[in-house]
Order: C-alpha cells, then sequence, then structure tokens
C-alpha cells in the first residue's frame, strides 16, 4: 500500500520509466560519517556521468550530531558531548547512532520526474508506509518536514520518529532519512532537533515495538519498491572503496 496523504507523489511519480533497479545495500557496521560523506559524494557523481548506478545504503552510526545548511548556532547545546559535522544536506540539526536506521539515497532525479518537492514527500511517505507494516502510524505535518506519531502526554502530543534531509546536485540525490528504532534517546538532549523545539522525538522502542533492525531493512526495502520501483542487492565494501 502507498499512504495518499501526499499532494504531488502519485504511484509512478518517482518511478524510472526504464525500470532500472537500485542498488541496495546494507552495512555491516558501524560506518564513520566522514566516510559517508565521501562514499556518497564519489557515488552521486558517477551516477552524474553515467558510470554508476542509483544506490540506497543503509547504515548506523557511532554517537555524533550534524549540522544542516539551516542549523542555529543556539541549537547545539551540548557541543562537548558527540562530535559534530556540517553534513551539507537542507535542514537544522540532528543526531545519528546505535539504533537508528540512516538510509543514505543516490538517486538521478533526471529519471524520477525532476521534482525535489515530490522527492522530499515521497521520502516521507516512504517512512509512513514502513511505520504501517508495523502498525505504527505515522503522520505528516504542514510546514515541518519528517514524520510524526502521536504521543499524548508529551510535549505538544506528538513526537518525531523520523527525519528527512537531503541534498541535490546536478539532479542527483544524497543524504536521506532516519529513522529511530531503538537509539538511546537520550543523546538528542544535546541539540534542538531540527530547530522544534516545543517537540520531542520518539522510537520504535518507546512505542513499544520491539523490533530487530533487519526487520526495519526488510519493511524498507518493500515500501521502497513500491514507490520507487525495483532494487537489487549491492556491496557495501564497493560503495565504501569508492570514496
Amino acid at each position: 500500500m502507498i499512504t495518499e496523504e501526499l499532494t504531488c507523489v502519485g504511484p509512478d511519480k518517482l518511478r524510472r520509466p526504464d525500470g532500472r533497479p537500485v542498488e541496495w545495500i546494507v552495512a555491516d557496521g558501524p560506518v564513520a560519517y566522514p566516510l559517508a560523506l565521501a562514499a556518497m559524494k564519489a557515488r552521486a557523481a558517477a551516477i552524474a556521468t553515467g558510470e554508476a548506478a542509483e544506490a540506497v545504503w543503509l547504515v548506523e552510526h557511532p554517537p555524533l550530531y550534524t549540522a544542516g545548511t539551516s542549523a542555529a548556532a543556539g541549537d547545539l547545546l551540548d557541543p562537548q558531548r558527540f562530535p559534530v559535522y556540517q553534513a551539507g544536506r537542507g535542514g537544522e540539526y540532528t543526531y545519528h547512532g546505535p539504533g537508528q536506521r540512516v538510509a543514505y539515497l543516490m538517486l538521478d532525479l533526471r529519471a524520477r520526474g525532476r521534482d525535489v518537492r515530490c522527492l522530499v514527500e515521497g521520502l516521507e511517505g516512504w517512512i509512513v508506509d514502513t511505520l504501517g507494516a508495523f502498525n505504527i502510524v505515522g503522520e505528516l505535518r504542514p510546514g515541518r518536514i519528517g514524520v510524526w506519531v502521536r504521543t499524548p502526554g508529551r510535549p505538544g502530543g506528538e513526537s518525531k520518529i523520523a527525519a528527512v534531509g537531503v541534498r541535490v546536485s546536478k539532479w542527483v540525490t544524497t543524504h536521506g532519512i532516519a529513522l529511530n528504532v531503538a537509539p538511546d534517546l537520550g543523546h538528542f538532549d544535546g541539540i534542538v532537533p531540527c530547530g522544534i523545539a516545543d517537540r520531542g522525538v520518539t522510537s520504535f522502542e518507546a512505542l513499544g515495538q520491539i523490533v530487530s533492525m533487519a526487520e526495519v531493512d526488510m519493511a524498507l526495502r518493500a515500501a521502497f519498491e513500491r514507490r520507487f520501483g525495483p532494487a537489487v542487492a549491492g556491496s557495501a565494501e564497493a560503495l565504501a572503496t569508492a570514496a
């Protein structure tokens, strides 16, 4: 099922007309953030010149904070707690760490409609569909990119379970989504996540859904293929070596 809570993404909007599959790559251990940035940049450059296939790269990072292009200095509350990296993507501060599934997308928008707004909505819809596989109701909020769940008793009555932040260069994307499966939510206390001070964050675990990362990965892939088209297994070693 593809969620219909979107304004510009039809069932085929973000699929390649030629049906060429995306390489689906799962890192088998923690990935250092500088390595991830370098690998994404190298792969995106190769995609732009037609030398490589598109890729989705699923990783976990050691604990760290990243700053997007709109990050406000005052939103970094504890700069000594974890390493802080300039991400080069849109958005503000976010946290990455163990128990959070980060999906980096290197997609060629020249073959997928050349519509960045629809891409972002498509990524949000992908997350909503994935959450639905675990009976978690993800919701979207106008003016607040990302995916939210209702959490009565928490500030604002809702909490963010997934962040979205992308960069597009030469119509090829980098960065992507971060989905909270079972991270230490206390690690978010060193920042104002995504610049939103009056709402909290949550996770599968905090919502009572105890699932493995492999189970989440399976749901992510199934939901991705329904929205973006086919995927085939790729090599994490080749991606990292290219960096």
